[in-house]
């Protein structure tokens, strides 16, 4: 067990003053000691508002960043510190519940009584501890089951501009599998509105899953300290599932980008000289800090889906390639799938998984999922010719790769619960074994006197045959 507090001058309170405030940054003067790095210093009219040390200036005098609003703050008001840094609550009572970085209540109830504190800053657990699992955590939606299976004990990210509908997918896994996962979840908003964190919280009463559920928010009207830390309070709040009471957390956050948003706009507020296209220097150290605690042991698993928003759709971006690199699937979400009515729009050719393997997914599942590919990439190559000869002009063989492929597509679009209300359809959970089975006999042709609409929004294959 970690303990409560890990902090050499915990405990010890030390007082001081504000000698310059620049927005979010502080600096704040300690005659007697200096805090050390990461230690949360008190200030304002109430004590009410958190400062977290960032750096030592000299032996006198800190900078810090506001975790939340320094509306109010003032040169020589007195500033204090009992040498803790940020300390996040854990425990049962959390479930069912709404908080913020600070580990308070925003739910409008009162606070959950007698939780332990334990600092948001941890270490990643030791390798020797760490499980790699061949396990699959299945969605229910096709195009991921079939093309991108999710690892259990894994990080996925959902990678997509603006308005392709990562935050639809991701609040879709959350009520197909929240069900059926047999651990808890924990949502973690990051940089998002707080519309969309009230309408979730809603529906998943609704759906009677929120007493399993732990929700942490660090909205984007908040300072971008509270963005950057809020991650790490979910992630504190994860691990003690994981490591006190043995059990599987599903760690949802959305979204991941805006998490390295928060730590650009720092970066500058502290005067760093940005890196690449305007980027912070320490990029890839924030994110690896924060991804690499995402972990399985032997006793249970955290497994990680992330929203990840794509600046100008460019997957060559910065924060998408050092994001990339944590995750064992990537699902890409495609703006001319969305515009061609193909929802979830799920690009499945950029789109990647480590676990589509014959070995972890068996031979059928493999085979039917690599053959579907390339009757869709070869559809893509196809497309240019298409487009100036016509489709008249390909072989016979090159005509029925086509037929496919257009049907393939229709077939892994998906009505979802989520949107009910919007299109009107029912939304349809669709087990792997379906999906196999509907793509391999649209592979077979035996579809092939249907018309493609009848593929289109549909669940089981069966759906088409009527």
């Amino acid at each position: 067990m970690i303990p409560d507090s890990d902090t050499k001058n915990a405990g010890t309170t030390l007082s001081g003053r504000i000698v310059a405030v620049r927005g979010n940054v502080v600096d704040i003067e300690f005659p007697e000691a200096l805090p050390s790095i990461h230690t949360l210093v008190y200030s304002g009219t109430d004590g009410d508002v958190g400062i977290e040390v960032t750096g030592h200036l000299n032996e006198r005098q800190v900078r810090g960043i506001a975790l939340n609003a320094t509306a109010g703050l003032y040169r020589d008001q007195p500033a204090w510190t009992d040498g803790r840094p940020l300390m996040a609550p854990v425990g049962e009572n959390l479930l069912g519940r709404m908080f913020n970085v600070f580990g308070e209540p925003i739910d409008g109830q009162p606070a959950p009584a007698g939780l332990p504190r334990r600092s948001v800053h941890q270490p990643p657990i030791e390798l020797a501890r760490r499980v790699t699992s061949q396990e699959v955590f299945f969605t229910g939606i096709k195009a991921i089951d079939l093309l991108v299976p999710l690892e259990r004990g894994g990080k996925a990210g959902l990678f997509g501009g603006a308005g392709v509908g990562k935050t639809v997918v991701i609040t879709e896994l959350i009520h197909n599998m929240v069900g059926r996962h047999k651990g808890m979840s924990i949502f973690c908003g990051i940089g998002e509105r707080c519309r969309e964190g009230e309408e979730l919280h809603r529906e998943m009463a609704a759906a009677g899953v929120l007493s399993n559920t732990v929700m942490v928010f660090g909205q984007m009207n908040e300072p971008p300290g509270a963005r950057f830390r809020v991650g790490h309070t979910a992630l504190t709040m994860a691990e003690y599932f994981r490591d006190d009471l043995g059990r599987d957390v599903l760690l949802l956050i959305d979204n991941i980008f805006r998490f390295i948003q928060a730590g650009s706009e720092l970066s500058g507020l502290l005067g760093r000289l940005p890196s690449r296209m305007g980027y912070q220097p320490t990029m890839a150290t924030e994110l690896a800090e924060l991804e690499e605690r995402i972990a399985s042991t032997r006793q249970a698993a955290i497994t990680s889906i992330q929203a990840v928003y794509v600046p100008a759709d460019d997957l060559t971006d910065p924060s998408a390639v050092h994001t990339f690199s944590h995750l064992s699937a990537s699902i890409v979400l495609s703006r001319k799938r969305a515009s061609e009515g193909f929802y979830p729009a799920i690009d499945l050719l950029q789109s990647r998984s480590i676990m589509l393997q014959p070995r972890i997914i068996g031979e059928r599942h493999h085979r039917v999922a690599r053959e579907v590919r390339r009757t869709l990439a070869t559809y893509e190559e196809l497309k240019d010719i298409i487009a100036m000869l016509g489709i008249e002009e390909l072989s016979r063989e090159d005509r029925q790769t086509v037929y496919r492929a257009r049907r393939l597509e229709r077939f892994l679009t998906q009505p979802f619960f989520t949107t009910t209300q919007f299109t009107g359809l029912a939304g349809k959970l669709v087990e792997v074994e379906d999906t196999i089975d509907g793509c391999e006999r649209i592979l077979n042709d035996e579809f092939s006197e249907q018309p493609e609409s009848a593929l289109y929004m549909i669940g089981g294959i069966g759906e088409a045959a009527r």
